[in-house]
């Protein structure tokens, strides 16, 4: 009798941890208060994960647990023309870049000039479309690049021959500017700048009579620049910028030996209005 007592017991020693086991709760097992929290809200999404029910069965057995990290709401839609709080930027800054379409015009100041056979030479205003591109490299330093063609009517006046229509010719003025902006991530943003212009002619009509033929040079000068942009709705951007360079150009009229020299200091001021949008 007490053999068979003994062996109940030892059975049921052997059996008890077992069924502490299994009955153990697993729903919050190692979650913390936190996690615990969170699997009362029905909003917060679930992750299955793997757990073992038994040492001696062997089977695996899974349960749902709340993510530990909230996936990222997706970002709301803003229009092209809308300014949507906490999604459109404000005002410009380090790591932008401006694409802007605007007119252009030219006024040669033609403040000094000279030529061979007396007199001086002036040029026409001009008008036409205007490309530029900006980019910021910090919040206040931007560099901006122009490109543009404007046609120009030549005259030479009080010489020799009395004023002379020399002929017309097209020149694209590539300018590189250092622009420092005052007000960045500010809606109006006035800036000044100081830069690099190369005028290239092409397309010289030469006037006919006494000028049979024409050339200009290729010129390099300083720029000055002074400007503002305002912030019109979303990315979209007004512009107004001055540019005053200075060039000194030569000219040659005609092959020797009945060839004329000239040369001015055109000077022009460049005067851009137009629009721009933010990449």
């Amino acid at each position: 009798m007490k053999k068979s007592l003994s062996r109940i017991a030892i059975v049921a020693a052997m059996l008890m941890p077992a069924a502490g086991y299994a009955q153990q709760n697993y729903s919050n097992t190692n979650l913390g208060p936190a996690v615990a929290q969170a699997q009362d809200t029905a909003a917060v999404p679930m992750v299955r994960e793997e757990i073992w029910a038994s040492g001696w069965s062997g089977k695996i057995q899974y349960r749902d647990v709340p993510m530990y990290k909230q996936p990222k709401a997706p970002k709301p839609h803003c229009g092209v023309f809308q300014t949507c709080p906490g999604v459109t930027k404000i005002g410009l800054g380090k790591g932008d870049f401006i694409l802007r379409a605007g007119a252009l015009g030219v006024i040669p100041n033609n403040t000094s000039s000279r030529t061979s056979v007396g007199g001086h030479v002036t040029a026409s205003n001009a008008a036409m479309g205007e490309l530029s591109a900006n980019y910021f490299v910090t919040d206040n330093l931007a560099f901006e690049l122009i490109a543009s063609s404007t046609q120009h009517k030549i005259w030479a006046r009080g010489t020799a021959a009395g004023d002379v229509y020399v002929g017309k010719a097209w020149v694209i003025p590539p300018t590189l500017t250092a622009q420092w902006h005052f007000l960045p991530h500010k809606r109006f943003n006035p800036y000044v700048g100081v830069g690099l212009t190369v005028a290239f002619w092409h397309n010289l009509t030469p006037g006919g009579g006494i000028v049979k033929k024409l050339d200009l040079e290729t010129t390099v000068g300083p720029s000055f620049n002074v400007g503002f942009d305002y912030q019109l709705v979303g990315n979209w951007f007004f512009n107004i910028d001055a540019k005053q360079m200075l060039l000194n150009q030569r000219a040659h009229l005609n092959d020797s030996p009945n060839r004329i020299d000239a040369r001015t200091s055109l000077n022009p001021t460049a005067i851009s209005g137009g629009i721009g949008y933010r990449f």
